[in-house]
């Protein structure tokens, strides 16, 4: 295993990350969909989980773990398989994958249905949550493919 290939992954997971937060960031200042609160509803499934409270920490914690670790690792291990000759591209590839494995099993299991459906938005909800990932796995793609090289550097 090429340890050099896992650490560029794992940073630009982290960058993926980095910009995830930014944008929720904004989400919460903007008051854009304050009913949508995605990782408020995992702090309460934890919560009843574990049956005693969780620090709000948790969530992001573990939304940072899994951006940067999984699936910066996930996607630095499929990036030559990815379909699409640009970063760009095969960010949004990986995204759209991402978007709809979230919206079949981690909405539902914090109760918002498919696609958060269930969260009586209308379709808001489902089209923010692209938008979420997308922010993710392009950054992602992007700090991949600077870290990768300075020829896949310059296909950006």
């Amino acid at each position: 295993m090429d340890f050099s290939r896992v650490w560029k992954s794992i940073a630009a997971g982290l960058c993926g990350s980095a910009a995830h937060t930014g944008l929720m960031a904004l989400k919460s200042w903007a008051r854009i969909l304050p009913g949508f609160e995605p990782y408020s509803d995992l702090q309460v499934l934890l919560t009843s989980l574990i049956g005693s409270s969780v620090h709000p920490v948790i969530p992001w914690a573990l939304s940072y773990f899994n951006g940067s670790v999984v699936l910066g690792f996930l996607f630095g291990q499929s990036y030559s398989r990815l379909p699409g000759r640009t970063p760009l591209i095969k960010g949004i590839v990986f995204g759209v994958g991402i978007w709809v494995v979230m919206g079949v099993t981690f909405f539902p299991v914090i109760g918002k249905g498919l696609f958060a459906m269930g969260a009586g938005l209308g379709l808001k909800p489902t089209f923010f949550s692209l938008l979420m990932v997308l922010t993710y796995s392009i950054t992602l793609s992007a700090a991949y493919s600077v870290f990768g090289s300075t020829k896949r550097a310059s296909a950006l």
